[in-house]
């Protein structure tokens, strides 16, 4: 009998220190104020004015003072103006979301009374249609853009896009390569209605196709901004033809260019009438005593044909010309032709 109130008496011990804490978890539940309730937002409102007046306003031209008076902290009217210190201007009104200590419920409730003027917020969809574009184009402080360079950064904060529209705008100038005339401009579907009314108030490069007596460009000797010059080719096409060119020991064909993916297929077309290929320029390798990295190293020998080339070297000795390598069964009839312009066959002197 005495074991048995011993053991309820520890048991007690430990149920009654849990209940309580249970208790006091459920006192505190029941205390804590809603997201939505006049507490949540009291004690988010530590304002410098004693009265909150809420009234319409403009976050792009408000004052610390105006802003407190409508409920924002010190440090929340401060992170406003801030916002706009730093160059940003409130295009929309959730863009008063993206300052810093701003918080759901406080912006819940200043959304009906924000009010963004005509300078800031984003033109209306339709707007290039108005009749009268001078004056929109004035109001929005246009200027004349190079549309091969231009940004969707400065799309932003020249038009008005948004962040999304700004970030797809660029994604189609790095596919395309940069975008150099008014087709390629419509063609992207963030800009085809407006092509025709921003036409006065859009430049493209200057390139050689401009000019049918400038004399075409050699592929192999071009340097960067040779290659450059040449309409259809972009800074990303530039680094891969160079890249590529080494690689092959240069160009025996324009026709190359179509192998390399960052050539576009409509870009292509125009090329080919701005280039030539020297097959002076090319550099060849000995293939029976090339190292296996140089051999590898070629985009026309893969992995399995370097093998076979090794192992049969190893065996022969080598070739005196092409066909033995495909009597060798070596490399197919198509390998061949296309390999032949960069092999040379060299016999060792004895």
């Amino acid at each position: 009998m005495e074991l048995l109130k011993k053991s309820h008496i520890r048991a007690l011990a430990v149920l009654v220190p849990v209940v309580l804490l249970l208790l006091l978890a459920c006192y505190l539940a029941e205390r804590r104020p809603s997201e939505f309730d006049g507490g949540a937002l009291a004690a988010e409102w530590e304002t410098a004015s004693e009265e909150v007046s809420l009234h319409e306003f403009d976050p792009n031209t408000a004052d610390v003072f105006e802003l407190c008076a409508l409920g924002l902290t010190r440090m929340q009217a401060v992170s406003v103006v801030k916002y706009r210190a730093a160059g940003k201007v409130y295009r929309i009104k959730e863009d008063l979301l993206t300052v810093y200590a701003m918080t759901d419920s406080l912006y819940r409730v200043l959304e009906p009374y924000i009010v963004i003027g005509d300078e800031y917020r984003l033109p209306r969809r339709g707007f290039e249609r108005r009749t009268d574009f001078c004056a929109e184009r004035e109001r929005l402080h246009l200027r004349p853009m190079r549309m091969d360079t231009v940004r969707g950064e400065h799309l932003r904060e020249v038009l008005g896009f948004t962040v999304r529209q700004a970030e797809a705008y660029d994604a189609y100038v790095r596919r395309r390569d940069g975008i150099r005339s008014m087709e390629e401009l419509r063609e992207c579907y963030l800009l085809c209605d407006l092509a025709d009314t921003l036409a006065p108030f859009v430049s493209f490069a200057e390139r050689a196709a401009a000019d049918p007596y400038l004399r075409p460009v050699e592929l192999n000797t071009a340097d960067s901004a040779a290659l450059r010059s040449i309409d259809g080719i972009g800074e990303r096409s530039v680094a891969a033809i160079m890249e590529y060119r080494r690689r092959l020991g240069g160009f025996v064909s324009a026709a190359q260019l179509a192998e390399i993916p960052q050539v576009t297929e409509s870009n292509y077309e125009k090329i080919l009438k701005q280039i030539c290929c020297d097959s002076c320029e090319i550099r060849k390798i000995d293939i029976n005593f090339a190292a296996p990295e140089e051999l590898g190293a070629h985009p026309y020998i893969g992995a399995r044909t370097l093998r076979r080339i090794l192992k049969q070297r190893q065996l022969k000795g080598g070739w005196n010309a092409i066909e033995e390598m495909t009597e060798d069964n070596i490399l197919t009839q198509s390998d061949a032709a296309r390999l032949a312009p960069y092999l040379r066959f060299s016999v060792e002197q004895k």
